[in-house]
């Protein structure tokens, strides 16, 4: 059949690893009875000026060096948010769940039946052969280690995961020291994070199942020390506005679900520059054109042919990929979501 008979220019995919927002909580590593929803604060700051000034502001000053000390002198005062842990607190507890749904061989919009048809093929042949056992290592992988506490993570003495899986037919419980997994890489073998794993992994291959996953982590920070909640895009901040503001949820600092969901897929390792020994480079969320915003960098990119459409295109029509991390990618892509129409004209 020729191609331009088998294209859908609407095709949608609902994501199958659904996150809730992210609550956080003080308490006592040795004493967790008491957990106390953490509340943001206001601050009011006296700060020094520090930006990079432009090259005819530092001609001027060169020219006349007090014209440098009239900026210093003036007053950078901030109005920010932030949130600490209280007095007698030394852990952080953040709270959230993950709903993993099944159903990924069928679009939820579609309007090319022959594509679906392929499509679908293409899916349950992936599924006979791989089982989605390797996309489920790596994400209770990132669940072990708890890449989703992002800056919290940095700098604490001891971090424990506590998992709980339950849908229709199963209830099961783990715990895990995060400290023994790594967030570089995907390598280590373990009992707890295989059978986690074995939980999602049947039912992102089945036709309609779920699994809900009940994510609480204690994190040893020190007593009073600050913690991140999520901060927010605001666009127009006006005149005398906050220059940071954080997230909160009815008076409880959070984190976004976009936040955590994003380290949760945080496995793409098939990605060129992930080999080169050189670039030291790490795992990186699944994007459609690896993008990763804060590097200002898409590491997957069309002219390479390694982006997801590229792939996609080909694979969701019946062609075999020349290599299985590239099925992995794509069906991974898919397991995110969102809305990948080819123009028909």
């Amino acid at each position: 059949m020729a191609r331009k008979d088998n294209v859908a220019s609407v095709l949608a995919f609902e994501k199958k690893l659904v996150t809730s927002d992210g609550y956080m909580f003080g308490t006592q590593w040795d004493n967790r009875t008491q957990i106390v929803p953490l509340a943001l604060q206001e601050k009011s700051v006296r700060g020094t000026i520090s930006n990079r000034f432009k090259k005819s502001d530092v001609q001027s000053f060169e020219k006349d060096p007090t014209k440098l000390n009239a900026k210093v002198e003036s007053a950078n005062l901030q109005r920010v948010d932030s949130c600490a842990l209280g007095l007698e607190q030394d852990t952080l507890n953040l709270q959230f769940s993950v709903k993993v749904l099944g159903g990924i061989t069928q679009p939820s919009a579609c309007n090319n039946a022959l594509f679906k048809q392929s499509y679908s093929a293409a899916a349950n042949t992936y599924i006979a052969e791989q089982g989605f056992t390797e996309l489920a290592r790596r994400y209770a992988g990132n669940i072990a280690n708890a890449r989703f506490l992002w800056r919290n993570r940095v700098g604490a003495e001891q971090i424990e995961v506590q998992v709980k899986a339950k849908n229709n037919s199963i209830e099961q419980a783990w715990t895990f020291d995060a400290y023994q997994f790594s967030t570089k890489n995907f390598d280590s073998n373990n009992e707890q994070t295989d059978q986690l794993a074995a939980q999602i992994a049947k039912v992102l291959a089945s036709e309609s199942d779920f699994l809900l996953l009940e994510v609480s982590c204690f994190v040893l920070v020190g007593k009073a020390q600050e913690v991140y909640p999520s901060e927010e895009l605001v666009l127009d901040k006006g005149k005398g506005g906050k220059s940071k503001i954080l997230y909160d949820v009815k008076g409880i600092a959070a984190m976004h679900s976009q936040k955590l969901g994003n380290a949760l897929r945080t496995i793409d390792t098939w990605y060129p520059e992930f080999s080169d020994p050189e670039t030291n480079a790490g795992p990186i969320a699944i994007e459609p054109y690896g993008a990763v915003t804060n590097l200002g960098k898409a590491y997957r990119t069309p002219k390479d042919k390694q982006d997801f459409y590229t792939f996609f295109d080909n694979w969701a029509r019946g062609e075999k990929l020349s290599r299985v991390e590239d099925e992995h990618y794509v069906m991974a892509t898919l397991v995110r979501g969102g809305v990948f129409g080819e123009s028909d004209k």
